[in-house]
């Protein structure tokens, strides 16, 4: 092989790359070797006798591919044909490979300008990956020219991003032994430049772990480095929780209530019950003391459990809490229903209806006693439970009229509106949250504010501005006081209620950051993005301490377990997948919903997980016996351990937008009804 062809060969090569200094380096160094001396000209010569064939061949071939956009069919056909004829036992791992192979195949050839051959190739294997990957094919069919890769989010992303895959030690020997026994230079390009492999030793892993073994990360974080740091998931030091535990269930003599009876008149009352025993009265006490023995039986299973969480100290400076708000919390949990897969919770449902489509959002106060929802119109409506029924006379309630003007309008026989009005926003509201204690409720909206209003004023109290873009979600903390939101500017924010400006900014997500969910202790935020991973941020430092993948579509719902161990994220495609935040690993998925799963939440106790989605039903999951299977069957391949699915609750035609347990246990949702229908204006059942 002549010594001239083989540098045109690699000047070529280095100019359609841009390796400009290298190219520079190269044409020297060949002058000053020219230059040289007779003797050591022969000298290179018989040297360049005696090159490799193999690496000629090679060398000659970069050459060869960057001007055959056929290399990509050719190669990308057969490395398809070898891994689905590949033993059974290492096929599923080796299947892997081909999906991101195939969309930077499509991508690589875009970007040189091959577009019919491109769609070509498109169209030809992307059969073989709908089944998963859907959402991202239809995305890149709207990929025609090169600019369109820097234009569309998505695409950009993929391409300054690489694909984590986990296989096994021998798979990926077979892979590597494959493409350099076929010689395919362009496979082994993608592989390299756009593949990161985490190999283990051992066997291949189960099929059903499939879910988060091909994932997008993005380039220059290694999601295995930041999962290693310490996450205190712990709960509070001190808390009410814990306090009820130490007094056994029961609340001091020093903080009962004044209304709750002396013991001289329960056994006022006990006589009267049994002098009323013909009318029935003590099967009433009967039933009564067995729910006492219930409650407290719950209250000693409910304390073993709580006992096994570790306590921490709070980052944040937490705000004092008023006596009568935590008697109020303590009677409560005093009385809490314990549920488990025997004892499923009542479920109380709240329905809009006549919308219009305009109900973006919903949220329900902790007691179920204010339901408030954020409209298209920019408005925000606060719902009264207590004051439905005090109505004297028709009113106006969403939907009736066309006139904005009519909600401010008595009616004919004056008649108050069945709701509060909340106007200030000039955008439409995305999301709601009501404080813990009932007495704020903030709302985030397009014109990229947060808002906080009293309940007690219905007014106005605070603007929060610095978000740039519309803010998609936003969470009180469980102590109050603090909150997050969450923006299109891709960016999660703490505030405080007493400051203008965010405390902390967390940046890192790839894309829209759609959802947000405070952690227990309050020490910690979830964020869920359009990037398809959920990550974990220290309040504190503003840290990114674990990145979990494995979805598949945007996440739209988060949900924190009591004890603050697991977290459940819920996303686009109707999955939902339960998380340990000690390890950062998948417990399990959660597979059932048929659409996007808009809302989740644990019980009281963390036993059972309640998710809600655009399905229109609510499904209750057993998280007991699924958190357990993994701590002793972490070390065993192919072990099942789904959550089991309780109960499916449907609606006629109502989509779940909202979910929360009360603090007893009760079982709040909420959400519009899509079909037009004269029903009153909630549906409580």
């Amino acid at each position: 092989m002549d010594e001239e062809e083989i540098e045109k060969a690699v000047v070529a090569y280095l100019k359609k790359k841009g390796f400009k200094q290298t190219e520079i380096a190269f044409q020297e160094e060949q002058q000053v070797n020219k230059n040289s001396s007779s003797s050591i000209h022969n000298n290179n010569n018989s040297a360049n006798s005696q090159i490799d064939p193999d690496l000629t061949k090679k060398i000659l071939s970069f050459s060869e591919f960057e001007t055959s956009p056929q290399r990509y069919q050719e190669e990308y056909s057969k490395l398809r044909s070898w891994a689905y004829s590949s033993l059974d036992l290492y096929k599923h791992e080796l299947l892997r490979v081909l999906y991101p192979v195939f969309i930077h195949c499509f991508m690589e050839l875009v970007a040189r300008g091959y577009i019919q051959e491109a769609r070509a190739f498109f169209n030809s294997y992307r059969e073989d990956h709908e089944m998963t990957h859907l959402r991202d094919l239809q995305k890149l069919e709207g990929v025609l020219s090169p600019s369109h890769l820097e234009e569309m989010e998505f695409a950009h992303s993929i391409r300054v991003s690489k694909v984590n895959i986990k296989m096994c030690q021998y798979s990926y020997d077979l892979l590597l032994q494959y493409l350099h026994k076929t010689e395919s230079i362009t496979m082994l390009g993608i592989i390299n430049e756009r593949i990161n492999f985490q190999v283990s030793p051992g066997q291949p892993g189960s099929i059903s772990g499939d879910t988060e073994v091909v994932t997008l990360v993005a380039s220059g974080h290694d999601a295995s480095l930041i999962n290693q740091k310490e996450v205190l998931w712990g709960m509070l030091e001190d808390s009410l929780e814990e306090r009820l535990e130490k007094t056994g269930g029961s609340v001091p003599d020093s903080e009962k209530f004044d209304g709750d009876p002396k013991e001289g008149e329960v056994e006022e009352n006990k006589k009267k019950s049994i002098e009323g025993g013909k009318h029935g009265a003590p099967l009433k006490k009967l039933k009564k003391d067995k729910v006492g023995i219930a409650t407290g039986k719950s209250s000693r299973t409910e304390s073993s459990t709580v006992t096994t969480a570790p306590r921490v100290k709070p980052e944040l400076a937490l705000p004092a809490i008023p006596v009568e708000v935590e008697l109020s919390i303590l009677e409560d949990l005093r009385n809490r229903v314990q549920l488990s897969n025997a004892s499923l919770p009542s479920v109380s449902f709240y329905t809009f209806v006549n919308t219009h489509n305009g109900l973006n959002c919903a949220s329900i106060s902790h007691d179920g006693s204010l339901v408030a929802g954020g409209f298209s119109d920019s408005s925000v409506k606060v719902w009264d439970m207590a004051k439905l029924g005090e109505q004297t006379g028709p009113s106006f309630l969403q939907g009736e009229t066309d006139s904005p003007s009519s909600e401010h309008v008595l009616g004919a026989n004056g008649g108050r509106r069945c709701y509060t009005l909340l106007q200030g926003h000039s955008g439409p509201v995305y999301s709601a949250s009501f404080s813990p204690h009932g007495d704020f409720l903030l709302s985030s909206s397009s014109d990229s504010t947060v808002r906080l209003w009293s309940t007690k004023l219905n007014a106005n109290v605070v603007c929060y501005k610095g978000h740039n873009y519309p803010v998609w979600d936003v969470q009180f903390s469980p102590a109050g006081h603090y909150f997050a939101s969450s923006s299109h500017d891709r960016t999660a924010r703490i505030w405080s209620v007493d400051r203008i400006q965010p405390l902390r900014i967390m940046a890192g997500h790839l894309s829209d950051v759609d959802c947000v969910r405070w952690h227990a202790n309050c020490n910690y935020i979830a964020t869920g993005s359009s990037d398809k991973t959920v990550r974990l941020w220290d309040v504190q430092s503003g840290d990114c301490v674990r990145i979990f993948i494995g979805h598949r579509s945007m996440i739209l719902s988060l949900a924190m377990s009591p004890d603050g161990r697991y977290m459940a994220s819920g996303d686009e495609d109707g999955t939902v997948m339960m998380w340990d935040l000690s390890s950062g690993r998948c417990i399990t998925p959660l597979t059932g919903h048929s659409s996007c799963v808009w809302s989740l939440a644990f019980s009281g106790e963390g036993s059972l997980l309640a998710s809600g989605s655009a399905d229109c039903t609510v499904k209750l999951w057993d998280v007991t016996t699924s958190t357990r299977a993994p701590l002793k069957e972490e070390n065993k391949s192919g072990g099942n351990n789904r959550l089991r699915l309780l109960k499916t609750l449907p609606t006629k035609a109502t989509p779940i937008y909202a979910l929360h347990f009360s603090r007893r246990n009760l079982l709040f949702a909420a959400g519009a009804f899509s079909k037009s229908a004269r029903v009153p204006c909630f549906k409580v059942s």
